[in-house]
């Protein structure tokens, strides 16, 4: 089914499709009895494509071909799996911008933010190569009586599902060290942004021997039928703690391994010898990009108590300068959030900081003021003279929100930092190194960056992403991200004497 899509500019249509999706196992579309619709997040009465449900039955499909994949592909040579890689990463390439606008219709994001999550896709796929170059050579020693050898094997069949807010470069991250650890998988996209990755997914998987990559959508019962099944080897999820924790039951059954990438509630601290001028625009950079649906997304910041109300003027001055509109909308600077549970939580929470001591100021230009009820829009929201202990300081509300908070002292600072159950990434920003890696060191997470809000080139080769506490197990990226899809097997010769 196709119809005109009205476009932006000088009045130009642009001829859109209303995708179907259909599951995809060992190398077959397959079509299910039902199928549920995504609509744009930014024009709600668009309907931009049509997905399979599939069914419990359709899992043991699924699982059952990796499984049998798994047999001769665990035999396959590095060679082989790093060419499949290099394919793959081309195969992206090509088919960026195609995908950027799927991405940016289904998920509501801004086009450009699209386009840098292709590449973020692809830089994943070319971390992964060069990381598992020599990944796989073995631990060997020797002495008079024996000789021993420490060897990496893949797996099994591993079940990846995935959220909706970054859907192509976790659904990647996932893919690119699975496949060139030897295993198989069994994917599972997110009902509210299940089309780019699949349309992708099913060119990638042609790239490989039939059943090696599979993909599957579904509602509950479906996501527990892959996360019980006794040949799921491990689960590699990134999403809530909520649905992780149903995860957990599930494997328990079988005993198979989790690797969680899960919320983050991230600090900023800044400190007293940082220039406004220069790290407010970055640190608004990491608190609104996706309109703040980020799991390492700076959530809140901590600003010595001189320096507050300067901090508070400056950041409400260029966050007032978001331009807030459809993802597609060249003249947009801020988009739409992605689904309705996460609209009402983010209304509900700015209406309980409303009622509260707090002060919350909203902000931004709406670009299509009649169309404001046709998606879900909200402004970009900056609260001040809030408790520390308040319900937006420590909750993780994936959303355009934003929480100051003033302190006197360093060592305060830290404390407030630590004292969530979350710890994904956080930041300190400064003009002297050796001052931020002292309180960098102090900070309870698995990612801190110094004067910036993300991993740079290097630190995304080189850095492992995941968090701590309830903020994660395990690790994607760098050499450690290759370790989760793989076991050790240690063989032991013993010399005749």
């Amino acid at each position: 089914m196709r119809r005109l899509f009205q476009g932006w500019g000088k009045g130009k249509c642009l001829l859109m499709s209303v995708m179907k999706i259909d599951l995809h196992i060992n190398h077959e579309d397959v079509p299910t009895e039902r199928y549920s619709e995504v609509r744009d997040p930014g024009r709600l009465t668009d309907v931009v494509g049509q997905v399979a449900i599939g069914t419990v039955q359709h899992v043991e499909q699924a699982v059952n071909a990796a499984h049998q994949a798994f047999l001769s592909w665990r035999k396959s040579a590095l060679e082989e799996r790093l060419d499949v890689l290099s394919r793959i990463a081309k195969l992206l390439e090509d088919e960026s911008q195609s995908l950027a606008e799927t991405l940016s219709r289904e998920n509501g994001v801004l086009l450009s933010t699209s386009l840098g999550e292709m590449n973020m896709a692809i830089h994943a796929v070319h971390a992964t190569i060069k990381n598992a170059e020599s990944f796989f050579n073995p631990k060997q020693a020797e002495d008079e009586t024996s000789w021993v050898s420490v060897e990496k094997r893949p797996i099994g069949v591993i079940a990846g599902i995935v959220p909706w807010n970054a859907p192509m470069v976790l659904t990647i991250q996932k893919i690119a060290p699975a496949i060139v650890t030897g295993n198989t998988l069994v994917m599972k996209p997110s009902p509210n942004a299940p089309m780019g990755v699949s349309i992708i997914m099913k060119k990638i998987a042609a790239l490989l021997p039939a059943g090696v990559l599979n993909v599957i959508h579904g509602d509950g019962d479906v996501g527990s039928a892959l996360t019980k099944h006794p040949l799921v080897r491990k689960i590699s999820f990134t999403g809530g703690g909520k649905i992780a924790k149903f995860i957990m039951k599930d494997a328990a059954e079988s005993l198979k391994g989790v690797h969680f990438e899960l919320g983050g509630n991230d600090p900023a601290i800044v400190l007293d010898d940082a220039d406004l001028d220069d790290i407010i625009p970055k640190i608004m950079v990491s608190a609104f990009r996706r309109s703040g649906q980020v799991c390492f997304a700076t959530k809140r910041i901590y600003i010595p108590e001189k320096m507050y109300d300067s901090f508070y003027t400056k950041m409400c001055d260029l966050v007032d300068q978001y331009k807030i509109g459809h993802g597609l909308d060249p003249s947009a600077t801020f988009a739409p959030l992605n689904n309705k549970v996460q609209y009402d939580f983010v209304k509900a929470l700015v209406e309980r900081i409303k009622q509260s001591s707090a002060k919350i100021v909203e902000l931004g230009e709406k670009l299509e003021p009649d169309n404001w009820d046709n998606g879900y829009y909200l402004h970009p929201a900056i609260v001040r003279d809030v408790e520390p202990s308040q319900e937006i300081v420590t909750c993780e509300q994936f959303g355009p929100i934003m929480p100051l908070i003033s302190y006197r002292s360093e060592e305060e600072a830290i404390r407030w930092a630590n004292m969530t159950e979350y710890g994904l990434g956080s930041s300190v920003w400064t003009a002297d190194f050796e001052r931020g890696l002292k309180i960098a060191r102090e900070i309870e997470a698995g990612m801190t960056f110094i004067n910036g809000s993300g991993q740079s080139h290097l630190g995304y080769e080189q850095m492992p992403f995941g968090g701590v506490k309830q903020s994660g197990i395990g690790r994607e990226n760098s050499e450690l991200g290759l370790h989760e899809f793989i076991e050790y097997h240690a063989i032991n010769y013993h010399k005749t004497s």
